[in-house]
């Protein structure tokens, strides 16, 4: 996938590992994507296609491809969340800027049958952890619609500084939403890892760990 700060990388956190996408990873990206349609569409950016013609399997590979062409040019860092080995979800670095700003913004989502199992949480403090290491980044901002609970709770459990809101901000699922700004900087961990402002990790699961 070529050489950018901080990529290709794997962080990992008990049986949560983020990694780079693979092209073969497209049959369960759809298989999850088509199954939350209801859980993930209203979270989604505005599109002109349907649902399954954005996450059909025939989707993946050029998607796959823009995703690694980004990470090639350090423009973005995209990963797959695994969890025990199994694909659960994504999540992406995006609108990386070096220089004076060294900023970012991370999106991500999680197989609803995954949800409340502290695994987005921890893949979210390994990506800003990663971040302000290898990336050598000084904030990391995440973008949550004010209406979307399951992603506030996330950044809460971290203790992610509310740092503004924004009107009509994004085109989201059919209109120009609000949306609720949360950072950190590095200065605010002090020295310390954001996966340990985690009172747990993940229960290991219950099925048999894959490659």
């Amino acid at each position: 996938m070529g050489r950018a700060p901080g990529w290709p990388a794997t962080p990992s956190a008990g049986p949560v590992v983020l990694r780079p996408p693979r092209l073969r990873d497209g049959r369960v990206w759809s298989e999850i994507r088509l199954r939350n349609q209801a859980w993930l569409e209203p979270w989604e950016p505005t599109s002109p296609h349907t649902w399954l013609e954005r996450n059909g399997l025939s989707a993946w590979p050029s998607l796959h491809s823009a995703l690694r062409s980004s990470a090639r040019r350090g423009l973005m860092l995209p990963f797959m969340i695994t969890y025990g080995g199994r694909v659960v979800g994504q999540i992406n670095v995006s609108n990386i800027v070096h220089g004076v700003l060294r900023s970012c913004t991370v999106g991500y989502w999680i197989d609803s049958i995954m949800a409340g199992r502290n695994i987005t949480p921890t893949a979210l403090a390994l990506v800003i952890d990663h971040c302000f290491g290898s990336v050598g980044l000084h904030r990391v901002e995440v973008d949550i619609r004010p209406e979307n609970g399951a992603s506030l709770r996330v950044v809460e459990k971290l203790g992610l500084r509310r740092e503004g809101f924004y009107e009509r901000f994004l085109d989201i699922d059919g209109a120009w939403r609000d949306h609720v700004a949360f950072a950190v900087t590095v200065e605010e961990l002090a020295g310390h890892r954001m996966l340990s402002r985690l009172s747990s990790l993940p229960p290991e699961p219950t099925w048999r760990r894959v490659p």
